[in-house]
């Protein structure tokens, strides 16, 4: 902080302001000024005070926050001679202010949680704190609390304490854990029914659950299991207690997923559940929908983890089939929120099966699938006093959403056909009201794709009777007809006969609001799959596109349907195309020339990216089959826009989204017609780099990269690549070497990387014989260490290919030079890379990272593997052997064999594992 240390004075008034100042802006200078004082040395001290004088709640629990986060974030900070009277005056802390307020407590608890994974020189804590207080009633809560959170952060992310500390942990808590459960079983023989203290014990228990560290021998024949089963199966239950109650057997029941290693404690369990119908039946009777919940999330609980047993020996012993009559029994409730709990057993259970494909097995499960089924569509049913279309943003439009996904995945079970055939009858055979009729159509619209189009009479029938439904049918029924309409496009594409008609049917909808965006999305579908029989009809399409504003459609749907106009486009004589693509474009031409003339009045009509994003999914779609030495047929149309898009950018050059759109479309315009875009490269360039200039937006070494790998490849138009790529470098490092520039602008890192890896791909030697080559390495370098997915995957992608490019003997006259000048990169910069992907895996970077990184490493190693090996040695001599808190990190043994399974590695994917193991150790 600036001007040393603040008196307490000033902390409590910036306390007071954050919670008290009426002005929002007074709130937020002491949330600023408070964070700056978290952050500094004096933090330590400051809280440690306003505990002692127990001034307010706001201070004290501002000050207990404080201490947890300095103890997880800043532990280094403390000489190892201050941890011992840092732990005492954290105790006295918890021990003074317990009735002050729960929530202070849990931040103390915390803090003394994250204070024992990190002192090493703290013996057996779980037994010093229980000798400490266990006798003392009015002690309790607090020692419950920190026992609970101390599993709890075992694993926490904002703690790197090592893989070796915490395997020397949970050892230390498993050696414990049956003392903490018998403190949990005095605790409440003592109190007795005290609903609070009853809710600490199970919260307790759940987390030693948790953990996995629970002897479950020991826990089969303990009270408390049985205490909790009591609790659950009481009508008189309060929802806290309940909620905690299932909270806690759903621990347990996920900590025996290994079922056959758990017996004693798996069969107590299972047979406990099995006695909670009758509560479960109770609970619906009284609508108590919170204990409803519990219940289904327990049943489910023990499906999940009776899964395999279930499989594997059906209606035997644990894989009692009972099981999954309690998730039916749920399923049958009138709230959807009930089933939907049980969706990822049923996702589970269908993908085991489809695993095993026994059609035995299949026979035992079909019937729960149907009846499961048979519950969805009911569930699927919208109230019958619903008005419009059906939701689909709401809660239940997501339901139904997560339905369609489910039913998709298990109907094999059933038979696609099969299922598909009964939903109909039920339509055709009885007259069932419009809610239920509205349903079926969903149901059979999510299984239409999964049926075999080949000569089916039932697809065809539907087909034909939905296509003649009245327009006085209810609202809902029509918008669903229509996306089973859009779901059996294949159907059409074998019966070509249907197209017309169902055309006509789909633009009957498309005329009418409610219907019109759900009609262009399935003539989007049609086009898509239909493409050759809908040539037929593109003047109709064309006609749409026209006025496509006079229908009232999604944005979404919009661009739809011009895509699908643009497939078909693409399957037109080659002569035709060109006419006609003028023509499609010519609407969004004329609109952006429109916005440009008119002076920008202000406001939306200025905004030029609807024309432009519908433009460019017309370029990106329309891909005709053009032979060797033909003309792009798109290339004139293309050339004739260009001044217009170029204006625009012009125009908009400081708005970042409206240049964003702009250069989505200039790619797209150059990916359609490849070469063919040869007269747009030199004006496109120049504007970009002097935009750019300017205003550095991203997407302009996006498009870059574009070009390169289109014309990289061309003798002729090399050097004025490398040209745009150095012109484009020297703002793009400016901005990055700002402080945090990396971090702050993470798309700027993605998109120069994938410009850079453009370039050795398709002109390695230009590259690294230029001068702009060693900032781009040492800009590599830099952001190896950057933790944003795309921006480091870029990065690591870069320097895998560069490296490639001298290993890779591909027979071209180029690959000696190239192997040179990669060995003198490698020999200028190699150490430095090897170092610095060391530590950011160890320190900076998420696991998903893992595999690029282990791809940079296995190129350098195959390019020279003497000089990696002495590299990775000297990279591992700099990391740190022991942390702040004295446990040992890494040891000698450790560190050898990882360097020896890395350098022997005969393939990538095992300096993967390495890698992945090693860096455990420093998380």
């Amino acid at each position: 902080m600036e001007g040393g240390k603040p008196s307490l004075a000033l902390v409590y008034q910036a306390v007071q302001a954050l919670y008290h100042d009426p002005d929002p802006a007074g709130k937020e200078r002491a949330s600023v000024w408070l964070g700056e004082l978290q952050r500094s040395m004096y933090a330590w001290e400051i809280s440690d005070q306003l505990l002692q004088l127990k001034q307010d709640v706001e201070s004290c629990y501002f000050a207990a926050q404080t201490m947890k986060v300095k103890i997880q974030t800043s532990f280094y900070e403390l000489p190892p001679e201050t941890h011992n009277a840092l732990r005492d005056s954290l105790l006295t802390h918890i021990q003074n202010l317990k009735d002050l307020s729960p929530i202070i407590v849990t931040q103390l608890a915390l803090a003394i949680a994250d204070l024992a994974l990190q002192m090493a020189s703290w013996k057996g804590c779980v037994h010093t704190l229980i000798e400490k207080y266990n006798n003392d009633i009015s002690s309790m809560p607090f020692l419950i609390e920190i026992l609970t959170v101390l599993p709890e952060e075992v694993h926490s992310r904002s703690l790197r304490i090592g893989a070796n500390r915490r395997t020397e942990i949970i050892e230390d808590l498993a050696f414990y854990s049956s003392t903490v459960v018998t403190l949990l079983t005095t605790c409440v023989e003592k109190t007795g029914n005290d609903e609070k203290m009853l809710i600490k014990v199970f919260r307790c228990l759940g987390s030693w659950f948790n953990l996995g560290v629970l002897d479950s021998n020991f826990m089969a024949s303990n009270q408390l299991l049985m205490v909790l089963f009591q609790v659950l199966q009481r009508d008189e239950t309060p929802t806290n207690l309940h909620e905690a109650a299932s909270d806690c057997v759903c621990s347990a029941l996920y900590a025996i997923e290994n079922v056959d290693t758990n017996m004693g404690l798996a069969l107590q369990l299972f047979q406990g559940v099995l006695t909670l119908e009758t509560a479960y039946h109770m609970a619906v009777a009284r609508e108590d929908l919170d204990k409803v919940l519990n219940y289904c999330r327990i049943f489910t609980e023990l499906c999940e983890t009776f899964l395999e047993t279930t499989v594997r020996s059906p209606g035997q012993g644990m894989g009692d089939l009972r099981t999954l009559e309690l998730l039916l029994i749920c399923a049958g409730h009138p709230q959807y929120e009930v089933v939907e709990i049980s969706f990822n057993f049923w996702y589970r259970l269908g993908e085991h099966l489809y695993k095993i494909n026994d059609a035995a097995l299949h026979n035992i499960f079909r019937p729960y699938i149907q009846r499961l089924l048979h519950c969805l569509a009911r569930h699927c049913q919208l109230d019958p006093d619903h008005e419009g279309i059906p939701e689909d943003t709401d809660d239940f439009g997501e339901f139904r959403m997560r339905v369609s996904d489910l039913v998709k995945d298990v109907i094999f079970l059933v038979g696609s056909m099969e299922c598909f055939s009964q939903l109909y009858s039920t339509l055709k055979e009885g007259n069932p009201p419009w809610e239920v009729t509205e349903a079926v159509l969903f149901i059979m619209a999510a299984i239409a794709k999964s049926v075999d189009p080949e000569n089916n009479p039932t697809l065809s029938e539907v087909l034909q009777q939905v296509v003649l439904l009245p327009e006085s049918v209810h609202m809902a029924v029509r918008y669903t007809s229509i996306e089973l309409v859009g779901e059996m496009s294949e159907v059409v594409d074998r019966n070509p006969r249907f197209l017309d008609p169902v055309l006509n049917y789909l633009m009957k909808g498309l005329r009418e609001k409610p219907l019109a965006s759900a009609a262009a999305k399935a003539i989007h579908n049609i086009c898509s799959v239909c493409r050759d029989h809908m040539a037929q009809h593109f003047h109709g399409l064309l006609e749409i596109a026209r006025s496509l504003d006079s229908f009232a459609l999604s944005t979404e749907a919009a661009v739809g349907l011009l895509k699908g106009t643009a497939l078909v486009l693409a399957r037109l004589p080659l002569g035709k195309i060109a006419e006609c693509l003028s023509d499609l474009c010519a609407v969004q031409v004329v609109a952006l020339k429109k916005l440009l003339t008119e002076e920008s009045t202000n406001g939306k009509s200025a905004d030029p990216t609807v024309w432009l994003d519908r433009l460019a999914v017309i370029f990106r779609h329309t891909n005709p089959i053009v032979e060797n030495g033909q003309t792009h047929p798109c290339q004139k149309v293309i050339q004739e826009i260009w001044p217009v898009l170029s204006e625009t950018l012009n125009t908009h050059q400081a708005d970042n989204r409206i240049v964003e759109r702009c250069c989505r479309c200039l790619r797209f315009a150059v990916r359609c017609v490849g070469k063919g875009s040869a007269s747009l490269l030199q004006p496109l360039v120049t504007q970009m780099v002097s935009v750019y200039q300017v205003y550095p937006h991203s997407c302009f070494l996006y498009l870059g990269s574009i070009l390169v790998d289109e014309y990289g490849m061309e003798e002729g138009c090399r050097q004025g690549l490398l040209d745009m790529l150095q012109a484009l470098c020297m703002p793009t490092f400016q901005l990055l070497e700002q402080p945090n520039g990396l971090r702050n602008h993470p798309d700027t890192v993605d998109d120069l990387f994938r410009l850079a890896t453009r370039f050795v791909q398709r002109s390695p030697v230009t590259l690294l014989s230029s001068s702009i080559i060693v900032h781009i390495i040492q800009c590599a370098i830099a952001a190896t260490s950057l933790d944003h997915r795309d921006a480091n995957c870029s990065v690591m992608k870069f320097v895998r290919d560069l490296v490639h490019t001298g290993v890779a003997n591909d027979h071209e006259e180029d690959f000696e030079v190239r192997k040179q000048l990669i060995g003198q990169a490698m020999g200028q910069h190699g150490q430095q890379l090897i170092t610095q992907l060391m530590h950011s895996c160890c320190f900076c970077l998420p696991p998903y990272t893992l595999p690029d990184v282990a791809e940079v490493l296995w190129e350098v190693m195959v390019f020279d593997r003497p000089t990696f090996c002495r590299w990775l040695e000297n990279a591992l001599k700099g990391l740190p052997k022991e942390t702040s808190g004295g446990a040992v990190t890494v040891t000698h043994k450790q560190l050898t064999d990882f360097h020896k399974q890395v350098t022997s590695a005969e393939e990538c994917k095992q300096v993967c594992w390495a890698i992945r193991e090693f860096t455990r150790l420093f998380r």
